[in-house]
């Protein structure tokens, strides 16, 4: 579980510095948010393994944070909060999260109820592992893909825009959904061609044509989608 990186939402300093000190100790890489918005930033630029999440946050309430995180992603959540109702743990545990914690807490139970988090994640990422599309697999924990059984490279930004699509399979994506799970805001514009030129290099890399793609298809006037079936 070493090196496991795990994004920390808790809009007081305080707990949320003592925690990120104590999660390194332990041999975690943190990142930490206060608000809503600043989880949704650092989901995309730091690509946690798991979120540990307060529900008092100044602008979002923790529970939409959770569903909007649960639209494009399986990461395990845990949420940490001192609301301790039955009602308010089956409704956090409904809208996605993976563990529900009352405060106060001892840190050693949480680091527990973290580590079997990220373990159950483990294998279910090795079990689903490779997603087999006949000739192009699909290794989402290592982060590869092969094609005829030989490895092919990607870019870690191609990498992720392929997970997006696998995540997403069968539903019509628009560009401005790529774009904002892809890229800050600051570093793309709504004009820029940054998503183009990586449907393109991505195709290049696994489609068997890619002026007549089978897996990543052009929705004229809505985006793209990207398809499974394997049939020649």
């Amino acid at each position: 579980m070493a090196r496991a990186k795990i994004l920390v939402v808790e809009d007081d300093s305080d707990i949320r510095t003592v925690l990120m000190d104590q999660l390194r100790l332990d041999g975690f890489d943190t990142v930490g948010a206060s608000t809503g918005k600043e989880v949704i930033d650092n989901f995309t630029s730091f690509s946690p393994d798991l979120i540990v999440l307060d529900l008092m946050l100044p602008d979002l309430d923790g529970l939409v944070v959770c569903q909007k995180i649960r639209q494009i992603s399986d990461v395990p959540i845990i949420i940490v909060s001192a609301r301790d109702s039955l009602p308010d743990k089956i409704r956090g545990l409904e809208v996605g999260a993976d563990d529900y914690v009352t405060k106060p807490f001892e840190y050693l139970e949480l680091e527990a109820r973290i580590r079997a988090c990220l373990r159950r994640r483990q294998i279910t990422s090795v079990e689903s592992d490779p997603v087999d599309l006949g000739k192009l697999k699909i290794y989402r924990h290592k982060r590869m893909i092969e094609i005829n059984g030989k490895s092919v490279n990607l870019t870690k930004k191609e990498f992720d825009l392929l997970n997006l699509f696998l995540e997403n399979k069968g539903k019509v994506l628009s560009r401005e959904f790529l774009s904002s799970h892809l890229w800050h805001q600051k570093e793309v514009y709504p004009w820029s061609r940054a998503l183009d030129v990586h449907i393109r290099r991505l195709r290049k890399k696994i489609e068997p044509d890619p002026a007549n793609p089978k897996y990543i298809l052009t929705h004229a006037g809505m985006g793209y989608r990207f398809s499974t079936d394997t049939d020649d």
